[in-house]
């Protein structure tokens, strides 16, 4: 079976780094990965071929595109996205079209998306079937009920499935989109979709810096582009706490993160050999799982990646919409993370946190982690293949 998987993103990096987890489940078929945003330092999997397209990025407010290459004329490079995806559809004929998040999310690229799927029912690359890949909560709208209308109508005529990457015992889909009753195609629950520590890596990697017994923090911002206030909250936090509390932080700014924000930081860490700056490892679960305690924003693949690795975490949600903040809130009441708010931010009240929380015990993960093996399966049944390699 060969999955062509579309993943556009356009702030953070978590969309990219959870459709890695699927395409390495999928180990048994070949996956040909479509990406449009900023580069991104990934190790593809041996089953995946990795097909860019023109860079095209949102602003933070997410009402106007970004072109990648400086100076580049927007439809041009809107043009010549079109062009190049008609031609990976024709070059590779894909049994499954697996698209993330559309169209319950990245409208804006609805111009090069909604071609391709008329291209797909009108039988233009062969058989092929479509799949929706959904993270657990959706963001909310300003007119829910004609943001629903404008769903079902791209999905309803051009899916054969949804696919829901949440454990319905935590949330489900109709709490964020009403209008589950109306979706024509399948929907399946998948589990959490989690990069899991390679079996003794957190160990591995403890020895390899030299930790020995001393609490290793985890400080990290996800993409970069939003976030630094906790960086530097944590940083100055840890200084406050270095003499009645040795230990070290590792600080990840983000691959995104501005110039300045990163070098902020780095100045801010200096002169405190306890503390490092840097802006993104390839090797985030495996640190996750050295450390004793992690400090970061709510995303979807920090949260599901800390608890694959059983590592508390202070969190800091995002509040610029509802998601990190219902799917924290939730996790804390299990006891598996603290929540964290904006006064936390203030480093003598940052390093009372973090002094409690070192003493957290850890708590089994109460959730459905399974959710990129799952998919895998689904995905074989839509597409009539089987697969190795699948659980």
């Amino acid at each position: 079976m060969r999955v062509l998987f579309y993943c556009q993103h356009v702030l953070g990096v978590g969309h990219v780094f959870r459709s890695l987890e699927i395409v390495r489940a999928l180990a048994g078929h070949e996956v040909v990965m479509v990406t449009g945003g900023a580069e991104i330092d990934f190790d593809p999997p041996a089953n995946m071929v990795h097909e860019r397209l023109p860079g095209l990025m949102m602003s933070p407010d997410f009402k106007s595109f970004i072109p990648s290459e400086p100076a580049a004329d927007l439809d041009e490079v809107r043009a010549r996205r079109i062009e190049r995806f008609r031609a990976i559809m024709a070059r590779y004929r894909p049994d499954v079209l697996l698209i993330e998040l559309f169209p319950f999310g990245r409208r804006a690229f609805r111009f090069e998306l909604l071609p391709i799927l008329e291209g797909v029912r009108a039988g233009e690359w062969g058989p092929c079937k479509t799949a929706c890949s959904l993270r657990d909560i959706l963001v909310e709208k300003p007119d829910p009920a004609k943001y629903a209308r404008r769903v079902l109508d791209m999905l309803n005529p051009h899916f054969d499935l949804v696919l829901v990457h949440a454990d319905p015992t935590l949330i489900t889909l109709d709490e964020t989109f009403p209008a589950v009753a109306d979706i024509v195609p399948p929907l399946r629950y998948t589990g959490y979709v989690a990069a899991r520590p390679e079996p003794g890596a957190g160990r591995a990697l403890r020895r390899e810096l030299g930790l020995d017994s001393t609490p290793l923090i985890i400080a990290s911002a996800g993409g970069g582009q939003v976030g630094n206030e906790l960086i530097q909250a944590s940083i100055q936090s840890s200084i406050l706490l270095a003499d009645t509390l040795p230990h070290a932080l590792m600080a990840f700014t983000g691959p995104y993160a501005p110039k300045a924000d990163h070098a902020r930081c780095q100045t801010l860490a200096a002169d405190h050999p306890h503390i490092t700056v840097r802006r993104f490892t390839s090797r985030f679960p495996a640190h996750l799982d050295a450390a004793d305690l992690s400090l970061s924003l709510g995303g979807y693949n920090t949260t599901m990646n800390l608890l694959a690795a059983n590592t508390f975490g202070l969190i800091l949600p995002f509040t610029q919409n509802r998601e990190q903040t219902m799917r924290t809130s939730r996790l804390e009441k299990r006891g598996t993370v603290g929540l964290l708010n904006p006064a936390d931010l203030d480093p003598a009240r940052l390093a009372t946190r973090i002094a409690q929380a070192l003493t957290h015990p850890a708590t089994p993960c109460p959730i459905d982690l399974t959710g990129a093996t799952t998919t895998a399966r689904y995905l074989e049944e839509v597409g009539g293949g089987s697969g190795v390699g699948v659980g």
